[in-house]
């Protein structure tokens, strides 16, 4: 079903201007409803915004033309199917040759596995899974750096702290978050420490105390969740219930409404979450302050954390469609983006490798940081290792 089709162009209706300009359709599939929501609608809501942004201010100049953004949403549920079916239709009815959003892992990898034989650029956001950009596809990239390569920095961060029993509470048949898991199992047993245990909910679970109960008997000295915002939101908020009284770490790129639709401000203070250095208030920007009080005016709500990815990919393809003078040739705009410069309007910190936004793989990087909730807010704390030419050269050797 078409949930919903976005003229970003209606600011400008009714100007003269309007008539010699030409449109240019982008698409967007992405979870627009169901538990992947928290990230996929804020990425589809931030493609919006920032498509109206590039309007407002002249369009894409290509040449002798000018294009106006429209963008055309599809909901993939964050289920692979969906999400084939909704880039099926974005290509072969829509005639759409830039699809941008992709918050989930499962649905992306479905995507991927057929678009580099398409005439068609894919730009991937919020999904984490590595094995997207390790496939040489010459028509994708991604925003958002791979799972292991922040489960490593977090690993030395949790193992710095001195803890050497963790226990692990996570979503772990979904790949990314194994693999962030793994990476961050290798750190910690680097430093002398240890996983003690491996427990696993469904992303549909809410009640989390019989894996709470077994890992309050194995007494950790810290917890490390990895999950969706609402499930791990009620992890934190029953490991206070149960008087699990140790430090808790998570991988979930929350914002702080979201987290407290079902834990307290108190029941969430002191957590910790370690992820790339995304969007929060208190640490931002001067682009990310602007993005939030944009993006709450506009929708109503605060961003999500990751929102942003979906919007640096807006402005990512504006540039390189402009250097590559074509929205034709699909070819030369997916060349221009590995070549491209970060853009000066993006909100992420980006890392560029060899002075570009994007490595030989089609990867962009960020920094990695430590956030903790204090008083209500993620504030963020201190850098977490991030060597993102290591990094890069390390996902080229993978096949």
């Amino acid at each position: 079903m078409k949930l919903l089709t976005m003229t970003t162009a209606l600011a400008l209706a009714g100007t003269t201007a309007l008539a010699a300009e030409k449109t240019l359709d982008i698409g967007v599939s992405d979870a627009l409803t169901g538990g992947a929501a928290v990230y996929g609608l804020p990425q589809a809501n931030a493609v919006q915004m920032a498509a109206e942004e590039i309007n407002a201010a002249g369009g894409i100049e290509v040449g002798d033309d000018t294009y106006m953004l429209n963008v055309i949403a599809y909901d993939d549920k964050a289920n692979p199917t969906e999400a084939s079916n909704a880039v099926r239709k974005l290509l072969d009815r829509d005639g759409v040759k830039f699809i941008l959003g992709f918050c989930c892992s499962g649905a992306t990898g479905a995507v991927a596995s057929f678009i580099e034989y398409e005439d068609a650029v894919m730009l991937v956001g919020n999904a984490a899974e590595r094995s997207i950009t390790t496939r040489e596809i010459p028509n994708l990239v991604r925003t958002r750096p791979p799972a292991d390569y922040t489960g490593a920095a977090a690993g030395t961060f949790v193992a710095n702290k001195g803890h050497k029993r963790v226990a692990v509470l996570g979503a772990l048949d979904v790949g990314f978050y194994a693999s962030y898991v793994d990476a961050f199992e290798k750190e910690l047993n680097a430093a002398g420490g240890e996983i003690i245990t491996r427990e696993a909910f469904g992303l549909k679970d809410r009640d989390m105390t019989p894996q709470l109960t077994k890992i309050r008997e194995q007494d950790p000295d810290a917890i490390l969740v990895v999950g969706y915002v609402e499930p791990a939101a009620f992890i934190y908020r029953q490991a206070v219930e149960l008087g699990i009284d140790v430090p808790r770490y998570g991988f979930t790129s929350g914002s702080e409404e979201q987290f407290l639709r079902v834990a307290t401000s108190e029941q969430m203070e002191g957590v910790w979450d370690l992820r790339p250095t995304e969007l929060t208030l208190l640490s931002a920007t001067e682009n990310g302050i602007a993005y939030h009080a944009n993006y709450s005016e506009k929708f109503g709500i605060a961003p999500s954390p990751s929102s942003p990815y979906a919007y640096d990919q807006t402005y990512a393809l504006k540039d390189a469609i402009e250097a590559a003078g074509t929205v034709e040739d699909t070819e030369a705009v997916a060349a221009a983006l590995r070549e491209l410069p970060v853009p000066d309007e993006v909100v992420m910190q980006y890392l560029p490798v060899d002075g570009k936004m994007f490595d030989e793989n089609g990867q962009a990087y960020t920094s990695n940081g430590a956030f903790q909730w204090q008083d209500g807010n993620w504030v963020f704390v201190q850098d977490l290792p991030s060597d993102a030419a290591a990094y890069s050269a390390f996902l080229s050797t993978i096949d």
